[in-house]
């Protein structure tokens, strides 16, 4: 059973980074696709960022560019560096993990394991 675990959240004012990072405890293979998706109020979950393990990555196009997602620790520590934060970026961020190949997650259903979250908040 796959558990995980976000923290690094917090408020920041806008043009700040954050940095989180995800704990997966459990089996994490190869093959899984490893990311962050985030939840604002009112709105859907939505996929931020996704990693596989040859180290291949994806971006919603609203933080291409800002966002890097990286993974150490044999694909057991998820880090999402965020830069130039914009207060459109305020959401509940979640760490997910789905048992099959990034190239074929491509809905939140795909991924079968979450975090409780964390939350982070930016403003002028």
């Amino acid at each position: 059973q796959v558990q995980l675990m976000e923290s690094g959240g917090g408020s920041v004012q806008i043009g700040e980074s954050l940095r989180l990072s995800c704990a997966a405890s459990g089996a994490i293979w190869s093959w899984f696709c490893m990311g962050f998706f985030r939840q604002a109020p009112g709105k859907e979950r939505e996929e931020v960022a996704t990693i596989d393990g040859d180290g291949r990555t994806r971006y919603a196009e609203s933080v291409e560019g800002r966002f890097t997602i990286s993974e150490d620790n044999s694909r057991h520590t998820l880090h999402l560096q965020m830069d130039s934060l914009k207060s459109e970026d305020t959401a509940m961020y979640y760490c997910a993990a789905g048992s099959l190949e990034c190239s074929r997650a491509l809905s939140r259903e795909s991924f079968n394991y979450w975090g409780q979250g964390t939350q982070v908040t930016v403003s002028s």
